[in-house]
């Protein structure tokens, strides 16, 4: 890097965005991934969708326990 930048002409806040989203990485094993991309090709979805909706049906059960 030099030791020296000229920030001079820069502009504050131009690449800032509010109401942006961020998305958490998820990392699975490889076993339940390999099992998660033949199910989505069976069903013809994509791997995010079945995995949220798995994860919808967890977290319904989890509340129902906890009633």
């Amino acid at each position: 890097m030099k030791k020296e930048y000229d920030f001079s002409k820069g502009e504050r806040g131009k690449f800032y965005h509010p109401d942006a989203e961020f998305y958490i990485p998820i990392y699975l094993e490889r076993e339940i991934l390999e099992e998660l991309e033949k199910f989505a090709l069976e069903k013809n979805l994509e791997i995010n969708t079945i995995v949220n909706r798995f994860l919808k049906k967890d977290l319904e059960i989890i509340k129902c326990i906890e009633d």
